[in-house]
């Protein structure tokens, strides 16, 4: 099967150094194509480039489009003997759009990727011209998931274990099969899902190791996060929806009306909070809205930015 960033971007797969959270170099993975303005693809968690395969040729006819892996996904290189703190990918996610651009730009983020979006508008607007996120977590009570969940209470060190063994390299097929029923369970129609797309999806997990262990370690802070919520301690999602006024550029909400993960109500909430917003609810469409209402995404956002002025 043919490389899929070798057939997407003109220059294939390229890697970027940057600075983590802790202070170490870690390599980047990310692709991109096009010309114009900025335009950053943010992908959720255990997700990876991959997932904007159907916005990349679209959105590139007009700006420079550029997809990366986040530290610990896909491609990206995974820093095992660090533990993560709430917020790293903030800090990460600017220094990676710091070194790529010299001017403000449009962030386009699905699912944890649009929390984040979100957080670095509120501490850095000056990276940020335009924002547009989907089905956003920014409400959740709980782990939208029965897997999630069970990896939350796992503890790190069996997970990093499983990884170390490579038995997701050893049982492929079962861990292709499986990722197959619970990605189809995201999707309004389950049969656009195609073997190619189970193939790349699962590849991070199947081929390196690392990658369910950094995707555990998310989980698990987002785990935590939620109990602190609840219990009414400090918790870093707390600050991100006090401060949801400050944001202050263009934004674009767009959520599946039929999101299980996170409901169509959440959307409404989020767009009277943020002052300087529209929210556009995606008919026929569930949480993978990049991938299972491509086109009316695709669509949306060139209209969004269009009548921003930002083309």
């Amino acid at each position: 099967m043919k490389d899929w960033w070798e057939v997407t971007f003109p220059n294939g797969r390229q890697s970027l150094t940057i600075t983590d959270a802790h202070g170490y170099p870690v390599q980047i993975a990310y692709g991109e194509k096009g010309t114009g303005k900025p335009l950053f693809l943010l992908h959720g968690i255990g997700s990876w480039s991959y997932n904007w395969r159907h916005s990349i040729e679209p959105l590139s006819k007009y700006f420079r489009v550029i997809c990366f892996d986040a530290k610990g996904y896909g491609f990206s290189e995974k820093s095992l003997s660090r533990r993560e703190q709430n917020g790293h990918q903030v800090i990460e996610i600017e220094r990676i759009i710091r070194e790529l651009c010299d001017e403000p730009v449009t962030i386009v983020a699905e699912s944890l990727g649009a929390l984040v979006a979100l957080a670095l508008a509120q501490q850095n607007p000056q990276l940020i011209a335009r924002l547009v996120v989907l089905n956003v977590p920014i409400f959740a009570q709980k782990l939208p998931h029965w897997g999630m969940s069970l990896l939350s209470q796992i503890p790190l060190e069996i997970v990093q274990t499983i990884d170390t063994l490579r038995l997701a390299y050893l049982f492929a097929p079962l861990v292709r099969e499986v990722m197959a029923i619970e990605r189809r369970g995201v999707l309004f129609d389950p049969s656009i899902l195609t073997q190619e797309d189970v193939f790349w999806i699962t590849y991070p997990y199947i081929e390196f190791p690392g990658t369910l262990t950094k995707v555990t370690e998310e989980l698990q802070i987002a785990a935590r996060e939620i109990a602190d919520f609840q219990a009414g301690k400090p918790n870093w999602l707390s600050k991100i929806k006090d401060k949801l006024n400050t944001i202050e550029c263009p934004t674009l909400i767009l959520w599946g009306e039929q999101d299980t993960w996170f409901p169509a109500s959440d959307g409404e909430k989020l767009r009277q909070r943020l002052r300087n917003s529209r929210l556009q609810i995606l008919a026929n469409c569930c949480h993978d809205a990049s991938f299972g209402a491509s086109k009316v995404v695709n669509a949306a956002i060139l209209e969004f930015l269009q009548q921003t002025d930002w083309f």
